[in-house]
């Protein structure tokens, strides 16, 4: 291939061509298939050439792209919009959804709409932030500054918003050995309140957290209580609650939103990959009535304002996914799958002395590697052994998610699996397949 002109992520190395996807495969120039079994980054979730939302997609170009949201609303967004507050979470009310182009910028908003939120509600002196380590909450600034990620964090330190960062509920390396799974859940909540005091509550604008923790730590649920503490911690020193569900949200866990299973509802939700299955780019915020009534109540206004809010393509393909999802009742295969691909992963990685973890959740997996399984000692960060097993398995025809840092951000090696909604048992046997060898490939069995 000649010389790109792309600002490629990595400089140095030469990506093969995609051109075609089929199902849950992925084609490139070469003919080589790969299956997806990581959604690029839990975005395919039905697959690459999904038929009811290409014709979707095609339907919506040939009646309208764009109207500024200044001036219209449009059908598409009005309809997902309607769609996804009958689903969310008991608490929401009747709420309402704004759209974006990513994830980051949904956070971005969201941060801007709980400013906004205390702003007009009158207690301006709220402005403080706090959230959780390791994290990732998006890549432009006041996202990043949110995250919780050492290592990315780290080249822009000098361009961030201050916010201060709690410990994520981990059991692997941070619940004690006498400790319950309910005392380890009451024990990490109240870190939220620990901080919210120290800052002191009338400064403290939002609390950021994923349901289920994705990239940063490697799909790490919540344990049993947390989220309910969190929720009363929130409602009692009167700090918002954002709910990062841009990765483990709109069914990826096996429920339309992940924060669902824990049985409170946010003030906020981000959510994105899942939202549009990759076939456009969009992500949403949904706040719930209480942060609307304050809006409406005040300026009547929203603060924050992008050029392609509402598009009416994105959201008519996004509108699609979500259709699709619940007209092929998918999140009942999103259960059964993922059970298969749970006890695939235990059953074969349970004795391996390198595989220190199994979590996660729905269709969403990880396994966290260890250069030595007893002391849970992680291997060299410069080894990189995630991104070998993840080039092993890619070379073996399978897509994973490698990555570094879910222990401080920078040491820790994990390999996180988040395939389509849409996949069969042989799909699966595969991806376990891919990786054992993969697995094998680089650190021996």
């Amino acid at each position: 291939m000649a010389e790109s002109s792309i600002f490629h992520r990595d400089l140095n190395s030469e990506l093969p061509v995609v051109v075609a996807g089929d199902g849950n495969f992925l084609i490139d120039a070469a003919g080589k298939r790969y299956l997806d079994a990581c959604g690029g980054a839990a975005v395919s979730c039905l697959g690459h050439d999904h038929p009811k939302v290409r014709d979707a997609i095609k339907a919506q170009v040939d009646k309208l792209a764009f109207a500024h949201t200044g001036s219209f609303t449009n059908q598409p967004a009005e309809d997902l919009a309607a769609h996804l507050v009958a689903r969310a979470p008991e608490g929401t009310g009747a709420g309402r959804v704004m759209y974006l182009g990513s994830g980051s910028e949904a956070m971005e908003a969201a941060l801007k709409l709980a400013r906004q939120y205390c702003v007009e509600k009158g207690e301006p002196e709220r402005r403080r932030i706090i959230a959780r380590k390791p994290s990732y909450h998006g890549n432009t600034l006041g996202a990043l500054a949110t995250g919780g990620h050492a290592g990315r964090r780290a080249p822009f330190a000098p361009l961030l918003i201050d916010v201060t960062h709690i410990d994520a509920p981990y059991p692997y390396r941070l619940q004690r050995p006498s400790e319950s799974e309910a005392d380890f859940a009451l024990r990490m909540a109240n870190l939220l309140e620990d901080e919210i005091l120290r800052l002191g509550p009338e400064t403290v604008m939002a609390f950021v957290a994923e349901p289920v923790v994705g990239a940063s730590l490697g799909t790490q649920p919540a344990p049993a209580g947390y989220f309910q503490r969190i929720r009363e911690i929130c409602d009692q020193h009167g700090v918002l609650f954002i709910a990062d569900e841009v990765m483990s949200g709109m069914g990826r866990t096996g429920t339309s939103f992940a924060l669902e299973q824990e049985g409170v509802a946010a003030d906020l939700t981000t959510m994105a990959k899942g939202l549009g299955a990759g076939f456009q780019p969009i992500a949403a915020v949904m706040a719930a009535q209480n942060v609307v009534d304050v809006i409406q109540a005040g300026s009547g206004k929203l603060w924050n304002g992008h050029t392609y809010m509402s598009h009416a393509i994105a959201t008519a393909g996004a509108l699609a996914v979500q259709q699709v999802i619940e007209e092929d009742e998918l999140l009942d295969n999103v259960v059964t799958r993922g059970d298969q691909l749970e006890a695939g992963l235990r059953r074969t990685f349970s004795q391996n002395p390198h595989v220190g973890d199994i979590r996660g959740r729905g269709l969403f997996w990880t396994i966290e590697m260890v250069a030595d399984r007893a002391t849970k000692a992680p291997f060299d960060p410069a080894e990189g052994i995630a991104l070998k097993i993840g080039a092993a398995a890619k070379a073996r025809g399978v897509m994973t998610y490698p990555s570094q840092g879910c222990i401080d951000g920078l040491n820790g090696d994990h390999v996180l699996l988040a395939p389509s909604y849409t996949s069969t048992e042989a799909e699966i046997d595969l991806i376990l397949d891919a990786l054992v060898q993969a697995v094998t490939d680089v650190v021996g069995g």
